[in-house]
């Protein structure tokens, strides 16, 4: 190739290493940024190729494996931005976070740990961290706020999938997404993209604390589903903090959904319509499964908003809950505050995933970089959402229409009963309503798990969900 064709700077900058699994399976690690390019034309002509952003990835490949048969999975978290450290060294990969859990976390500076449950024994592993996350930046000379928003993220990562499976020869794999929270958003717009724009018709998506239909947690005026499919949710915290008494979670979810499901969304619905003693007789039963007092259900006029549930729940006792995950617990400096102003569960599991990530990439993967490695930033704000103007956000529809065009893609969903932020029940609502043929309702699995959000700091959830989702990519094979 002659100089003149080489394309622009700047270039890939990957650093690769050599490690073994606790089962004694070698595999190399690689990790970098790798530059995306865009085609520029002008009046009709090629002008060759610009760089436009420079995406980090951290990819593990089993050694000596058939790329034909070996399956790879691509992982990213969500936000909007977040990093993918937490799936990376949370669940998937080869290396874990050693921080304790609710209740007796581990002090500074933690520590990390062989994932002897890693993902990596059946599939190999590509973590995504989108632009303005980890250390991913738009190119010299580019603005970053195009790949802030829907179409722009899905784009570039999207591009970044197929560039790395076109490099390491991987058309031929069986492929796999798996995204966490917003990231399921981006998975399920993902797998329709791949396939109508590349033409890369995935096997599987993994979908970690799932929303994929945003009115499900929108506690806006006139949208009453909200409250009713946070109720279980509510019910499961309520219970992990001693408010059931000993009455076992599985019948305390049982009641909650089966409120949920008819009488409550019916009450809320009645409005003023409801008699004295209908409104009583609701009061009462919101207020025994939340755990919250009947004067305070009643003064909400039967609406329990999310955060504001997490602020009173444990009020008596001078404490919050976690929103990404309601077992843990913490204090707020004004205790008849309405809003807490810290998620207890979000400051918890910062500091470990930080250090870890951070001691990690340097001295384990020997990768350099003396930028700060954004693990959650609110650079990326505000994102945009254009393409759903004056409408709610939902990317079920695209899901299913890849679904319908690729009747072999199956879907795993997994649940944690104290996540406030993806509630379970409003997953199990997307899903009952996916525009899907009902034969590929067998596509369809659920798991649930007794932890929030990242239900793998749970040590029997992280043990139980790495099986599951082993199970689940390995159940491609015919």
């Amino acid at each position: 190739m002659s100089e003149t064709s080489q394309p622009a700077a700047p270039a890939d900058n990957l650093v690769t290493s050599s490690h073994t699994l606790p089962s004694g399976q070698a595999y190399t690690a690689t990790t970098g940024t790798m530059v995306l390019r865009e085609e520029v034309f002008t009046d009709g002509t090629f002008d060759g190729l610009r760089p436009k952003a420079e995406m980090f990835v951290t990819s593990y490949t089993l050694d000596g494996a058939d790329p034909l048969s070996r399956p790879v999975t691509f992982a990213f978290n969500g936000g909007p931005g977040s990093s993918s450290v937490w799936l990376h060294l949370g669940v998937l990969g080869p290396r874990r976070v050693v921080m304790g859990d609710a209740g007796a976390l581990l002090p500074p500076p933690y520590g990390l740990a062989d994932n002897e449950e890693s993902l990596l024994a059946v599939s190999d592993l590509v973590f995504i961290d989108p632009v303005s996350t980890g250390f991913s930046r738009a190119a010299e000379g580019e603005k970053a706020e195009p790949y802030h928003g829907f179409t722009g993220d899905l784009e570039s990562v999207g591009e970044l999938i197929r560039l790395w499976t076109t490099r390491n020869g991987r058309w031929m794999s069986p492929k796999f997404l798996a995204g966490e929270s917003y990231g399921t958003v981006r998975a399920a717009g993902l797998a329709d993209h791949l396939q109508s724009r590349y033409g890369m018709y995935l096997n599987g998506v993994m979908l970690i604390s799932s929303v994929l239909d945003f009115i499900t947690g929108e506690f806006n005026e006139g949208n009453d589903l909200a409250y009713a499919l946070y109720l279980p949710t509510y019910a499961a915290i309520a219970h992990y903090h001693g408010l059931h008494g000993d009455r076992p979670l599985q019948d305390v979810l049982r009641e909650a959904e089966e409120f949920a499901a008819r009488d409550y969304p019916w009450a809320l619905a009645r409005g003023s319509r409801l008699t004295e003693e209908e409104r009583a007789a609701t009061t009462a039963r919101v207020a025994a499964l939340t755990g919250l007092s009947e004067d305070y259900v009643d003064r909400v006029n039967l609406r329990i908003e999310h955060i504001r549930f997490f602020t009173e729940l444990l009020r008596p006792r001078r404490q919050t809950v976690g929103r990404l995950d309601g077992r843990f617990t913490g204090w707020d400096p004004d205790a008849g505050r309405e809003h807490f102003t810290a998620d207890p569960s979000m400051s918890a599991i910062m500091g470990p995933y930080s250090a870890a990530l951070n001691h990690y990439l340097r001295a384990e993967l020997g990768y350099a970089n003396d930028l700060p490695y954004e693990v959650l930033t609110s650079r990326v704000k505000p994102w945009s959402y254009k393409e759903f103007e004056n409408a709610h956000i939902a990317v079920a529809d695209r899901l299913a229409a890849a679904m319908r065009a690729n009747p072999h893609l199956r879907v795993h969903v997994a649940c944690g009963y104290h996540d406030g932020a993806t509630p379970y029940y409003a997953a199990e609502h997307t899903f009952a309503h996916l525009p899907v043929p009902a034969e590929l309702a067998a596509n369809i699995e659920f798991s649930y798990y007794e932890a929030g959000h990242m239900m793998y700091v749970h040590e029997p959830s992280r043990l139980r969900q790495s099986a599951d989702l082993a199970a689940f990519v390995l159940g491609h094979q015919p």
